[in-house]
């Protein structure tokens, strides 16, 4: 049972990590990216380190998505008025 949950948890995070490297959109990899950091965190748990998986489920999947999305948002480019190059 717990080889199964092992595996599926494992190949979760290896699509989590696939699909963050593959979509274009950025924050589809952020996304992409605080789903492989959650699965990281339920193997941290099923191993038995309850404290280390807490750590990883606030500062790898909250905070630093957080982060990202901020720093996304920040970085867009204002949009072209009248369809003129700035």
């Amino acid at each position: 049972m717990m080889n199964a949950l092992h595996l599926s948890v494992l190949s979760v995070m290896l699509i989590a990590a696939f699909f963050a490297l593959w979509f274009k959109d950025l924050i589809s990899s952020v996304i992409s990216l605080a789903v492989f950091s959650l699965m990281m965190a339920l193997e941290f748990y099923i191993l038995q380190a309850p404290d280390v998986a807490i750590a990883e489920a606030a500062i790898g999947a909250a905070l630093s998505t957080t982060i990202y999305i901020i720093a996304l948002r920040a970085c867009r480019r204002p949009k072209n008025e009248g369809g003129r190059k700035q």
